[in-house]
């Protein structure tokens, strides 16, 4: 779980300016060094490149980006800003900003991220005080436990939370506008395994007016990741969905003008929820619908044909992880799609009973907005004729569900199911299997519990 300061009063205030190491001039490390020179911390730029280093060092910039010339020439002719391509100088902190190139086949090549370790840490090896190595790269969760730390202790000897800190300080700038995006984030997030180290970093953005957030160091990192691929995802959805408005001879502008004014659904936390798969009435019938459409039409739109599919994956998923159990009894607490609803068209919580039953399992069902002397209209026609075997596995009652299981499935965030649940665990012994994060992970042990997707 997150840990989440509107100040940083938390932390002591050990310095006021700091003296700072920037490892690679690129588009990161260049506004980084010019951003922190200009708050007044002493900042070394760091690269491999002298040609770089000589255009810093003559208070030019050595890469097009708007305002940064005039930044880089105030701060070196104010003496906070220098570079080099042979010292590293003594600091507080040293910010890591190297390239992480994709090799061939996709994977990242982290050759720069190696040999800045390999450098800094023999430059700790001498050092005789507390240095925190600040990552602000973009690499995959894993990579500073798995090669930065590692390689930091083994060159330098010494110990990662007594001699050093690491914290894993990602960048959300985009070129042209860095610098702006510098001072106004929409939110800074630091990694890392220690408060000392994080309270020193977050003295950094002392200035800047935007929420901090503290996190272990991989989820920092994955943060990152999630950030751009659901970037490249609205700029794919937005041109396969005007590519089949430019078809149907609609300005696709409007469109997605009036899609983005919807802040409640569209452009919302709302749906950002890792769980189960989507159902209901209308997602599914209404992404078969355009997909036909945009076959129709003769248009490839991979990006809307993948949804159904991806949504499939997790109910194979679902049962995957159900299946290692391997405990033959296994309870639903819900049957319809989605919590406040009695909806069971397209419900993935019944295609995922349907595959159950169909490898031996012994199921039983609870849904306290299911019952069948309730439902009537297309909700009782569904389960008279779609799923009439299901509908003799459910239960009246949470506790006659319970007692038939060995496994009990979340399927619905229903509040009223917590406390049956938990009592179940504590009497009957069963294992909780959650599909929709009923639970945080402070209330239930985790040895009898699993989230589908956390």
């Amino acid at each position: 779980m997150i840990e989440y300061y509107l100040s940083l009063k938390n932390f002591p205030q050990i310095f006021i300016y700091m003296k700072i190491n920037i490892f690679g001039l690129g588009y990161v490390g260049c506004v980084s060094a010019a951003c922190l020179a200009k708050n007044n911390h002493i900042v070394t730029g760091i690269d491999i490149d002298p040609i770089k280093v000589n255009i810093v060092n003559q208070g030019k910039s050595p890469i097009v980006e708007e305002g940064l010339d005039e930044l880089i020439n105030k701060t070196v002719s104010s003496g906070y800003l220098k570079a080099s391509d042979k010292e590293i100088p003594d600091s507080d902190i040293s910010i890591i900003c190297v390239g992480t190139p994709s090799n061939e086949n996709g994977s990242l090549d982290l050759r720069y991220i190696k040999q800045v370790a390999e450098d800094l840490g023999s430059y700790l090896k001498n050092l005789n005080h507390y240095n925190v190595i600040v990552n602000r790269s973009t690499i995959l969760p894993g990579s500073i436990e798995s090669i930065l730390i590692p390689t930091l202790e083994n060159i330098s000897g010494k110990k990662l939370g007594k001699d050093f800190g690491v914290c894993m300080n990602p960048e959300f700038m985009r070129e042209g506008t860095s610098i702006y995006d510098y001072y106004n984030p929409p939110f800074t997030i630091i990694g890392s395994n220690d408060e000392k180290s994080a309270g020193l970093v977050a003295q950094l953005y002392e200035n800047i007016e935007a929420p901090i957030f503290f996190t272990d160091i991989k989820t920092a990192e994955m943060v990152k990741y999630a950030s751009n691929t659901f970037h490249a995802l609205k700029v794919t959805f937005a041109n396969e969905i005007g590519n089949i408005c430019k078809r149907l001879n609609i300005d696709s502008h409007t469109v997605m003008e009036i899609f983005s004014k919807d802040t409640k659904l569209n452009i919302s936390p709302y749906y950002l929820k890792p769980g189960f798969a989507f159902g209901g009435s209308c997602l599914p019938k209404d992404l078969r619908a355009i997909n036909f459409k945009a076959r129709e039409l003769d248009l490839e739109t991979p990006l809307l044909n993948s949804l159904l599919q991806s949504n499939k994956n997790q109910i194979e998923n679902a049962f995957n992880l159900i299946n290692r159990l391997n405990r033959k009894k296994v309870g639903f607490a819900g049957l319809s799609f989605k919590a406040g609803t009695d909806d069971l068209r397209e419900s993935p919580v019944v295609e995922l009973i349907e595959k159950l039953l169909g490898k031996g399992y012994q199921i039983s069902i609870f849904d306290r907005e299911v019952s069948l002397a309730k439902l009537f209209g297309s909700n009782k026609r569904y389960i008279e004729t779609v799923i009439p075997h299901i509908s003799s596995l459910m239960k009246s009652n949470m506790e006659d569900m319970i007692a038939e299981s060995e496994i009990v499935v979340i399927g619905k965030k229903e509040a009223a199911y917590k406390e049956p649940l938990l009592r179940a665990i504590n009497e009957n012994g069963i294992y909780l299997f959650d599909l929709v994060r009923l639970f945080n992970n402070n209330e239930i042990p985790k040895e009898r519990y699993e989230g589908i997707c956390w």
